[in-house]
């Protein structure tokens, strides 16, 4: 059966999603949200998400693509292949890498870095077209209709408790407090962020983010950690983000907010909880199998050179 590789279309963003979460059920993706980070995305980064579509117009797989123009390091770029499970060994994912790493390396792109399931397949699938394993992030679920949470108790003295919605009206601390956790974030790829506007557009205004769910931790009035939620409204809770500014670690504030934040997430309706954790990321995932989390899946980051 034929597949054609293009561009995506308005019309493809429930496709591109439902296509995602069969994919990949450890990350929330809607309609909504896909609509919105095409819209949104930065000019430097290029971004173009693709879609592999069969001869009856189903989205069977999609593509972000894009250079990371957060880095401090220039010309890496970024593609993410995932092909729906029912429809892999058609060639949709070798076609989507292809168009992906042409048009990447005409904007200039010269190391290339692709998430790859942790599984035969795929990695052999990253093999054939000359990526090398890299780091590994582990897919963490929570099941928040029988979790047992630690209880919540007083915050330490000093310590105040805050959503995010709080900050509505100056939300700069929370931009603030945001690049500095991920200015050390463990990775291949660094990000610097020190665009505010955009932050607004694409983290703040970003239509997954639950705001009364997002939860900081503020020491003698400064923004001192996060836990940043998002949710899909089909009872699925995610965490964006979770971190301590350098001056604070080692006072269990992450683990405070995080807890704070997922009592509400059961209380709010929500039922499963995910998130993901690099696999060096020793802390954080001893955080997370503390709330009880279990590691389902394991990506590989696979890397190799343009040219």
């Amino acid at each position: 059966m034929t597949v054609i590789v293009r561009d995506v279309r308005p019309e493809d963003a429930e496709g591109f999603a439902r296509a995602r979460r069969a994919a990949l059920p450890y990350l929330l993706a809607t309609a909504e949200q896909t609509a919105y980070d095409w819209a949104h995305a930065h000019p430097d980064s290029h971004a173009r998400p693709l879609v592999a579509v069969a001869e009856d117009g189903e989205v069977i797989g999609t593509a972000e693509v894009g250079l990371a123009h957060e880095s401090p390091e220039p010309g890496v770029g970024e593609l993410n292949v995932y092909v729906h499970p029912a429809h892999r060994g058609r060639g949709a994912g070798a076609l989507l890498v292809r168009a992906a790493e042409e048009h990447l390396a005409e904007h200039g792109a010269t190391t290339l870095y692709s998430w790859v399931l942790d599984e035969p397949a795929g990695r052999a699938f990253a093999e054939r077209h000359g990526y090398a394993p890299s780091r590994s992030a582990h897919f963490l679920r929570l099941d928040l209709t029988t979790a047992e949470l630690p209880p919540l108790g007083e915050p330490p003295a000093g310590v105040e408790i805050r959503t995010a919605e709080d900050f509505a009206a100056d939300p700069r601390p929370l931009f603030t407090l945001d690049a500095v956790t991920t200015a050390d974030e463990p990775g291949d790829v660094g990000a610097e962020l020190d665009d505010y506007a955009h932050w607004l557009e694409t983290t703040w205004s970003h239509p997954l983010l639950d705001r009364t769910l997002t939860t900081v931790a503020v020491v003698d009035g400064v923004p001192a950690a996060f836990s940043a939620a998002r949710t899909d409204g089909l009872g699925r809770y995610g965490s964006a983000m979770t971190g301590t500014a350098p001056d604070f670690r080692g006072r269990g504030l992450a683990k405070l907010a995080k807890n704070v934040s997922l009592h509400r997430a059961r209380a709010a309706g929500c039922v499963e909880a995910f998130t993901g954790n690099d696999a060096r990321n020793g802390p954080m995932l001893a955080i997370n199998r503390w709330f009880g989390y279990e590691v389902r899946a394991t990506e590989v980051r696979h890397v190799r050179a343009v040219g």
